[in-house]
């Protein structure tokens, strides 16, 4: 009973989980100050556009590079620093709500490599798909393809939990079917976001993934595979 006196009143985040949260709300801290005037004076309401041209993604960029056989690291590190940067407060706050919350279930189960590969590896894919559908001009930012290759890779949790008990796998996609929903109906009345393309990609990519870096790694895709 004594124990219980002295347990925090949160459940404590993996460590890999804060790495992945602390430059989103580092950044969002001072965009969102200097936004309200509080810090940079009059030259940092322009600071958020500023964070914006460094990061963001415009998928203008691969067309360049490929055009131009040429592969400058700023044009590169893109598809890496595009998470970083958010389009407001309300915006950030999602992100590390997701991420806390995603990051955690997924972090007790995965090794914290294994977590940042599949943050990391559903923020590429998901620049690359969002730079090669023909017609996009707006920049790609916010963390939210990683957060959806998260989503992918706890769906791979549930999937491979079910699959154990010899239970309806396709249950394990209930998370992602009602986020996607909630996207269609966002769409139907506030306009589409092309940004979505990248938030699919990024569930296909963690999910693809966790056969990979998940708990039995490439063994246990091997054994998947004989089974069919």
């Amino acid at each position: 009973m004594q124990d219980s006196h002295h347990a925090s009143p949160l459940n404590p985040l993996p460590l890999v989980v804060w790495i992945l949260i602390l430059p989103v709300a580092a950044m969002e801290i001072v965009l969102s100050l200097a936004d309200a005037g509080l810090v940079g004076g009059p030259a940092g309401i322009g600071w958020r556009n500023d964070a914006l041209q460094r990061f963001a993604l415009s998928p203008e960029m691969l067309d360049r590079m490929i055009a131009a056989n040429e592969w400058p690291r700023d044009y590169l590190q893109r598809f890496l620093t595009y998470p970083v940067v958010h389009g407001g407060f309300v915006h950030a706050m999602f992100t590390i709500v997701f991420l806390a919350a995603i990051g955690k279930m997924v972090g007790e189960v995965f090794r914290a490599w294994a977590v940042l590969a599949v943050f990391f590896g559903a923020t590429v894919a998901g620049g690359l798909a969002y730079s090669l559908i023909p017609g996009i001009r707006y920049a790609l930012y916010g963390a939210y393809p990683g957060v959806y290759g998260l989503i992918g890779a706890l769906t791979f949790i549930l999937w491979a939990r079910l699959a154990a008990q010899n239970a309806n796998r396709y249950r394990a996609f209930t998370l992602i079917g009602t986020l996607m929903l909630i996207q269609l109906v966002f769409a139907i009345f506030f306009g589409a976001n092309p940004h979505w393309t990248a938030d699919v990609t990024g569930f296909a990519a963690g999910f693809g993934l966790s056969f990979l870096v998940g708990p039995g790694g490439p063994a246990h895709l091997l054994q998947r595979i004989r089974q069919r």
